[in-house]
C-alpha cells in the first residue's frame, strides 16, 4: 500500500504507546508525529497527553518499518524506552494536557543500531487553520481523529482506526475559558492524544451557505478527556483512561469528549526549544515487534 489521498495518509501519522503503570497495570494510548518549522528548519516530535505517559513505569513505542518510500504492512519496530519519563515534556500550564518528546534522536537510533526505517508522515505547523480559517469555519463542523480506542487496531497491518464525529463546541471559542473544544464523538481509553482533523473530500459547505470544490484539511486539536455521568447523576470531566477495565457501575460515558486546541502543541514545542536545558538524545532500548 502506497498512501496516495489525505485520509490514506492520515493512517500514518499515529504512533501506539503501549504502557505499564507502577501497579503493573499495562495500558495504552496514541501519539503522533508533528513536524514544527520555523524557516527552513524542521523541529521533530512525538505528541500525546501528559496523563499518558506521566507516572507509567516504561513505555514503548511502535512504528511502522519501510522499504524505499513505501511502508511495510505489518513489519513494525516496538522502541521500549527505560527511562520513559525523562524523554517526554510537558505543556508549561499543568491544566494543559500535552506532552511531547522529540522524535529525532529515536528515528536516528533506530536506524544507526538496528538498521531499520520507519515510514511516517507528519502533521505539522501549516495544517493548523490560521484565526482568518478559525473564523470561517461553522460552529458545527464534521471532525475526523485517528488512533487506538480501547487498544484497538489492525494487528495484522499495524494500523490505526480512524473514526467521525463533529464539533459540540464552536472552535473559534476557547471552552470554559481554556485552549478546548468539545467533539460529539464516542471516545474511548487509548484514544487519548489522537489528533483531530477536520477533513473534507470533493467539496465543502462554507459559513454563508456556499459550496467550495475541492479538499482540505485542517489540523484543529487532541484528544484528552471525556464527560462521564456519575451515579449521582453529575456530569464530569475526566482524562481519558487509558487502562482498559470496566467502568464503575452506574457511570457512564455520554459521547463528549474534550480536545485540546492545535495551538497548544505549538507552545509546548517552543517551552521545550526555549527551556534549552532538555536533551535531545537519551539512552534507550528496543526490540522488533
Amino acid at each position: 500500500m502506497q498512501p496516495k489521498t489525505i485520509a490514506e495518509q492520515l493512517f500514518f501519522t499515529t504512533v501506539r504507546i503501549d504502557t505499564i503503570a507502577g501497579n503493573g497495570a499495562p495500558g495504552s494510548g496514541t501519539g503522533f508525529f508533528f513536524s514544527h518549522k520555523i524557516g527552513e528548519e524542521n523541529y521533530p516530535f512525538v505528541v500525546t497527553n501528559k496523563h499518558v505517559v506521566e507516572g507509567m513505569n516504561e513505555g514503548a513505542l511502535t512504528f511502522l518499518q519501510r522499504r524505499d518510500a513505501a511502508p511495510i504492512l505489518g513489519n513494525g519496530f516496538r522502541l521500549r524506552i527505560d527511562n520513559w519519563a525523562q524523554v517526554w515534556f510537558g505543556h508549561p500550564d499543568p491544566n494543559v494536557d500535552i506532552a511531547i518528546c522529540p522524535f529525532a534522536p529515536l528515528e536516528a537510533h533506530v536506524k544507526h543500531q538496528h538498521n531499520v526505517d520507519l515510514f511516517y508522515r507528519y502533521v505539522s505547523n501549516d495544517m493548523i487553520p490560521t484565526p482568518q480559517q478559525i473564523s470561517e469555519l461553522d460552529a458545527v463542523e464534521s471532525v475526523t481523529f485517528i488512533g487506538y480506542p480501547n487498544g484497538v487496531w489492525d494487528s495484522k497491518n499495524l494500523l490505526p482506526v480512524a473514526r467521525r464525529g463533529s464539533t459540540a463546541s464552536p472552535l473559534e471559542v476557547d471552552f470554559e475559558g481554556s485552549p478546548r473544544f468539545l467533539v460529539d464523538a464516542s471516545v474511548f481509553g487509548g484514544s487519548s492524544g489522537s489528533p483531530v482533523f477536520i477533513l473534507n473530500q470533493g467539496s465543502w459547505a462554507t459559513k454563508d451557505g456556499g459550496l467550495v470544490a475541492g479538499s482540505r484539511l485542517h489540523f484543529i486539536g487532541v484528544v484528552a478527556a471525556v464527560f462521564y455521568r456519575t451515579h449521582l447523576n453529575q456530569i464530569i470531566p475526566v482524562p481519558i483512561p487509558t487502562q482498559v477495565q470496566p467502568m464503575a457501575q452506574q457511570q457512564e460515558m455520554i459521547d463528549l469528549g474534550i480536545v485540546f486546541k492545535a495551538r497548544t502543541v505549538v507552545e509546548t514545542i517552543e517551552a521545550f526549544l526555549d527551556a534549552n536545558n532538555v536533551s535531545m538524545a537519551a539512552p534507550i532500548t528496543s526490540s522488533l515487534v
